[in-house]
């Protein structure tokens, strides 16, 4: 879940937001680093004191060393608990009342939640590929400045966005993690991404957390292999009135340390088998999921005839800042009950954010109820601001008030950027990638099309998101931009390539007469040449796992030089 509130409640699938007047009543802390603790009571005073507890309370105590935990009740420190290099033991329920009074601590206290960065290996919709996450188990209420990736332990890049904008293969020798930007101290256990077929794919993280409750230590390596796809099949049972779902993988299972997790009617339950048995007289959505992998979730099912189920077509869009995007919901719902409104609301993913209900708006919003029990949210001329969390909702007459805190569809949008190796200033002979970049993987990726000067660069066809330029000439020197294919019209903001000659002589973007002039004069030159194209992998340790296309020319060639990286697999 994006927000860290408490007291959710949906009506029908209905939202509403619950605080303690006007404040965020869940904070969430990464593990070793330090909070402060408002305190919730409306005229806090002397006679205030902090407890803690869920179903009892007791009340903090200090010893004479304060540095973990200290609190003043006066109105100079705000009567705020301050917890220093937090732990998960100081995961609890808090409240600064006046007695010990568990029905008052309950309604105007703090669930404060401890949690760890984690690197989450999530499979693409397309592809033999993976792509990766920074995320946490509950949402850090101090929103992250930027996310920093790193490679092999050494700083890769830095971004606004959780995801790792590269998708993926097989790379068993390089390890990555992330931290957030001021808490880099703090990074998440590094993993690595092994096997990578269209049915399975395997990660070895390098604590031992992640892989079951079972590991003899923490601090153990561990591997286990996830699945692509899940879904839930049903059989009949041997007893009469009940059907027999089974949470089924597209690669098959075999490690012991394996379990599910089963949901009803969106809610996690407590059933962690393979298989369970449902009655058919019931009107409960099922779906399951590999424990470790919940975001790789099966579509809801019904255990009787009819049920309300709800599911997304994409859990997950990256989409262009500038473009449109379709969200699309599936739903289905008892024959006795009468849908009465349907609409979608976005959650920022702060808690001190409500959600904000999605009103119909030519310019950005529109809402297409054309196709039977389908939904289409669609978003257009999308700003940075959109990017949030999406959640369709149904009301019904009848429909009874559950607890729900089941994710919808998170859009990321982001622009293309232009990012120079080794770096916008170069010496002539040097190899030059260009990279077109974005802060997440783009959910509908095909080709790039490249600009020098405005103008673009041929071959357009099978163009990709890396340029190289090798070795890089002095007619190389310009001023680059990049857009997708199929959103020609929005581009990424022009980067100037200096490229130094070996003398020293600086040439730059705008090189003008005198460049061009030299063009034409090697021109008849170099017309009756014959390229050859080869292609070659990198060798290097520190290279990306890609194939690359080099064009080979004699040794008296001058004109200019590109080649297009091919991925291993289609983004």
């Amino acid at each position: 879940m994006l927000l860290a509130e408490a007291g959710c409640l949906f009506l029908g699938f209905i939202l509403c937001l619950s605080g303690v007047q006007g404040k965020p009543n869940s904070i969430c802390a990464l593990k070793g680093s330090s909070v402060n603790l408002p305190c919730s009571h409306q005229h806090p005073t002397a006679r205030n004191s902090w407890y803690a507890g869920y179903l009892t309370i007791s009340k903090i105590l200090f010893t004479t060393d304060e540095t973990h935990v200290k609190y003043s009740m006066s109105a100079e420190s705000n009567f705020t608990l301050t917890i220093n290099n937090l732990t998960e033991r100081d995961a609890n329920f808090y409240c600064c009342i006046k007695t010990a009074d568990t029905s008052k601590c309950q309604q105007s206290g703090i669930n404060f939640q401890v949690t760890e960065l984690q690197v989450k290996v999530i499979p693409a919709t397309e592809g033999q590929t993976v792509t990766l996450m920074c995320s946490s188990s509950c949402p850090l209420t101090e929103k992250p400045a930027a996310y920093i990736w790193y490679k092999n332990r050494e700083f890769l890049y830095e971004d606004w966005s959780p995801w790792y904008q590269e998708l993926l293969s097989s790379e068993e020798a390089v390890t990555y993690s992330c931290a957030v930007k001021g808490y880099e101290d703090l990074r998440a256990p590094e993993v690595s991404v092994g096997s990578v077929t269209p049915t399975c794919f395997n990660v070895t993280y390098a604590k031992g957390r992640m892989c079951s409750s079972q590991q003899t230590s923490v601090d153990e390596s561990c591997s286990i292999t996830y699945p692509r796809e899940i879904h839930v099949q049903r059989t009949p049972a041997e007893h009469r009135g009940h059907i027999r779902l089974t949470c089924n993988s597209s690669c098959f299972l075999t490690d012991p340390l394996i379990s599910f997790v089963w949901y009803e009617n969106r809610k996690p339950t407590v059933q962690e088998d393979k298989q369970i048995q449902v009655s058919t007289s019931d009107h409960d959505s099922l779906s399951c999921a590999v424990k470790g992998l919940e975001d790789v979730r099966s579509a809801d099912v019904c255990g009787g005839d009819s049920c309300w189920s709800l599911n997304y077509v994409r859990s997950r869009i990256c989409a262009l800042e500038g473009s449109s995007v379709n969200i699309s919901s599936k739903y289905s719902h008892p024959d006795y009950e009468q849908i009465q409104s349907k609409c979608w609301y976005k959650f920022k993913g702060n808690a001190e954010e409500e959600a904000e209900q999605l009103t119909e708006d030519a310019d950005h919003v529109e809402y297409d109820d054309s196709m039977k029990n389908q939904h289409i949210l669609r978003l257009k001329e999308l700003k940075r601001d959109d990017s949030a969390e999406y959640r369709f909702t149904i009301t019904a007459e009848y429909e009874e008030v559950t607890e729900s805190d089941f994710p919808g569809v998170t859009l990321i949008v982001t622009e293309l950027r232009v990012k120079m190796s080794p770096s916008a200033v170069v010496t002539e002979g040097q190899r030059v990638t260009l990279t077109c970049s974005t802060s997440c993987p783009l959910t509908d990726n095909t080709n790039y099309i490249w600009y020098l000067n405005s103008r673009p660069l041929t071959p357009r066809e099978n163009q990709n998101k890396h340029l190289i330029l090798d070795p890089v000439s002095r007619e190389n020197a310009g001023s680059y931009s990049c857009a997708v294919k199929t959103n020609k019209d929005i581009s990424s903001a022009p980067k100037t390539l200096t490229v130094q000659s070996i003398t020293g002589t600086r040439i730059r973007a705008a090189a003008g007469v005198s460049a061009a002039l030299l063009v034409l004069i090697l021109l008849p030159i170099t017309m009756n040449l014959d390229p050859m194209y080869e292609t070659i992998s990198a060798q290097s340790a520190g290279q990306d796992d890609h194939h690359y296309s080099r064009l080979h020319f004699s040794d008296n060639h001058t004109a200019d030089l590109y080649s297009t990286i091919e991925p291993l697999c289609a983004q």
